[in-house]
């Protein structure tokens, strides 16, 4: 559960995310409000450690933020977790490196915003590969990536990206790296036109990136993939979709009760897909506690993060969430009709139902599932109910 400090200040930047969701929807922007409220409450370095001048928040606490301001605008709480994945990622595997930890203070006193750049040419959402190949030049390095999708790149202060460990490495040999903007240059080549999700603005860019060789984070790229990047963009991102969700089982709420007040209390032929959602919502809320509570423990007793019942787990926690989300908000379009099916409308579950179906297209749902089908031959059945 949130502290009464960090729900308050999240708050606050909910609000300001609820007053400008339609025209950021509307005319596909960066919610510049929203994130300017998350600077001066300095949520953006809620992971960071207090000893580096943030909260030591944890993953779970970044989760119910997600949640919370995704239930006003999709974008804004899409961008904050994937902000906050980037956080994580730095704090868990940057402490032995005086670059990322200098990083980290600088992140806390400035409110820096992380983006990330992982999609490259026609790999799409294969994370596992690269194709640009890291150039050394002494103490430097340099390398030009064709970056397919880089969401509010142009916003951001600091991108985290992917490349090929040399020119003769294999693609699966990849590094990490922490580019600050004075280390790169963008120029956009792919425009972000979208049926939902509009306001991640996330565009394709030429990535030319110039910095220290001390930029790169010292484990491979392969471990933190496994150990962090992974499961806490499944857990963050479905606390969005959830959030989603949440919205529109409110609005769907709403009608039905709006309706049989004007019936005189007789509800509304479409009031049983109101039941579904509800059910389907919680569902899906208990689904993504029970995920948190596992990697918690998991993260915490220093287990092993890449053993197959784990990284099943949190994939197939993707693949399941997105799904279930997608359901609840058909479901209360269903609830709606008509006024939910308008674009415009206190009623209306357009933007959510935008919003929510990327969930099932960002890292396509059918590439992690034939990715885990190998792993799930390997698993054995539990015996037991509760095993």
């Amino acid at each position: 559960m949130l502290s009464e400090d960090l729900k308050r200040r999240a708050t606050i930047v909910a609000k300001q995310a609820a007053e400008h969701a339609d025209s950021v929807d509307r005319e596909a922007r960066f919610p510049l409000e929203a994130f300017k409220a998350a600077r001066q409450e300095r949520l953006l370095s809620i992971l960071v450690p207090s000893s580096l001048g943030g909260d030591g928040a944890s993953i779970a606490d970044v989760a119910d933020i997600c949640y919370l301001l995704a239930r006003e605008c999709a974008a804004v709480g899409m961008i904050f977790a994937m902000h906050q994945i980037m956080v994580a990622i730095l704090v868990r595997h940057g402490e032995q490196s005086i670059w990322h930890r200098q990083l980290l203070r600088d992140l806390a006193l400035a409110q820096l915003l992380l983006a990330s750049s992982t999609t490259e040419g026609q790999g799409g959402g294969d994370l596992r590969t690269s194709v640009a190949p890291i150039e050394r030049h002494g103490t430097r390095l340099s390398f030009v990536k064709e970056a397919t999708v880089v969401s509010y790149g142009a916003e951001a202060d600091a991108i985290v990206t992917t490349a090929r460990r040399a020119p003769d490495a294999a693609p699966t040999d990849q590094v990490l790296l922490a580019a600050l903007k004075s280390d790169y240059r963008l120029e956009r080549t792919v425009e972000w036109e979208t049926l939902g999700m509009r306001g991640t603005c996330s565009a394709g860019f030429r990535l030319t990136v110039s910095a220290a060789a001390d930029q790169l984070l010292p484990e491979p790229y392969a471990t933190i993939q496994a150990h962090t990047m992974m499961p806490v963009a499944h857990l963050t991102w479905s606390a969005v979709w959830c959030g989603i969700a949440a919205a529109a089982v409110d609005r769907a709420r709403r009608f039905v009760r709006a309706a049989a007040r004007r019936s005189g209390g007789q509800l509304p032929p479409g009031a049983v897909h109101l039941t579904r959602a509800t059910m389907s919502l919680r569902t899906l809320q208990s689904m993504i506690v029970a995920a948190l509570g596992q990697f918690q423990t998991i993260a915490s007793a220093g287990a092993q993060l890449e053993a197959l019942d784990f990284q099943n787990t949190m994939n197939l926690l993707k693949v399941s969430a997105s799904e279930t989300a997608i359901a609840t908000v058909l479901d209360c379009l269903n609830a709606c009709g008509l006024a939910g099916y308008r674009n415009k409308g206190e009623f209306s579950i357009s933007r959510q139902l935008r919003d929510i179906l990327s969930s099932a297209i960002m890292i396509n749902n059918e590439r992690i599932l034939a990715n885990t089908t190998g792993a799930s031959m390997l698993l054995a059945t539990p015996s037991t109910l509760r095993a």
